[in-house]
Order: C-alpha cells, then structure tokens, then sequence
C-alpha cells in the first residue's frame, strides 16, 4: 500500500498560495503531508480520492495543501551549481543548446587562472563541447562570447524561469495553483 500512496504527492504553497518552489516543485510526500495537517501547520486545499485508513480513521490524501505562516522568499538566491542553472535556462551559454543538467556545467568567463572569481558575474552555464573548447582562455581569445551577460538574478527570476519546466507529473488540482496567469478555458 505505501508503495501505491508514493504517486500521491501534495503540492506545497505558500501563504499566499503560490507554490513555495516551481523547480524543483514544491512538493511533499504523503507521510509529510498528513504530519503536518494533523499538527495544524498547514491548510488542505484540494484532495485525491484516495484514501488513507487506520482503525478508527479515514482521511483523503491531500493533493495540495498551503502552509498558515508565510515564508517570504529570499532576497538573494543562493550561489549553486543548479540555480546558475536555472537562471540560464539549462542552456549552453556559448552554442546556445538546452541540455539536460547531468550535461551540463559551468564556466568562469574569466578563467581562475587568469584571476576569474567564481560568483555570479562571471560564471555561466556551458556544455562540456564548449567548455572544453573554450578552456583556460579569455572570452576574447577563444572568440566564444557568452549570449547573455552573467549575473545575479533575483529569487524572482528563478521561481520564474523555473516555471516554464514542469514536472513529468501534474496532478489537475495542481493547475490552477501553478499556471494562475495562463488563460482560462471556456465552456
């Protein structure tokens, strides 16, 4: 049965009723899920059919639950291998491709050995091709400029760049939380 109740993930939002994350999406499995509703840390929006039982209980599975005290989101985004990532769009920033992230890595447009930091200003996401083309060399002398400048992107910008790739799973309680600015269907 726990088996079965691990494809019954609820999706996590804020106070505001935003999702605490988009990538990864903000989710929590189904053991989490009924611990915080039972503790009365979270309110329970939407549900799943199924169920979950003990002996003298029964209780629909959450499906999207929303957390009573707000979480403000950070100021500055931390500086991680994923979120430079995500604020490039997991695409090569010297060929332009999109790669998935195990394809991925990154660069420093000023190379350390030529005194390059390894902040956001200087480093950008490249495909191992390029990289490795590039190597130890100044943007200059290996003419291979990056198509955007780098930069520190606000938490903003990666909520919203994260948006635009969804998991392989949405459940359809989930849509009206997550693509709240995507027209509405008409009967």
């Amino acid at each position: 049965m726990s088996a079965v109740l691990e494809r019954y993930p609820a999706l996590v939002l804020n106070a505001d009723f935003r999702p605490l994350s988009y990538f990864p999406l903000s989710l929590w499995c189904w053991q989490d899920t009924i611990k915080a509703v039972f503790m009365g840390r979270v309110n329970v929006v939407d549900e799943y059919d199924q169920k979950v039982h003990s002996p003298s209980f029964e209780m629909p599975l959450p499906s999207v639950i929303s957390i009573k005290d707000y979480v403000p989101m950070a100021k500055k985004p931390a500086f991680t291998r994923f979120n430079v990532f995500l604020r490039d769009r997991f695409s090569c920033q010297y060929c332009g491709h999109a790669f998935p992230s195990e394809n991925l890595t990154f660069d420093h447009v000023i190379p350390r050995a030529h005194g390059g930091t390894t902040l956001w200003g200087n480093v950008v996401t490249a495909c191992a091709p390029c990289n490795l083309s590039k190597g130890h060399q100044l943007s200059k002398e290996a003419r291979m400029y990056p198509l955007t400048k780098p930069r520190q992107p606000t938490a903003w910008e990666l909520q919203e760049n994260g948006r635009g790739f969804p998991p392989g799973h949405l459940h359809k309680s989930w849509h009206d939380f997550l693509y709240w600015d995507a027209e509405l269907l008409q009967d």
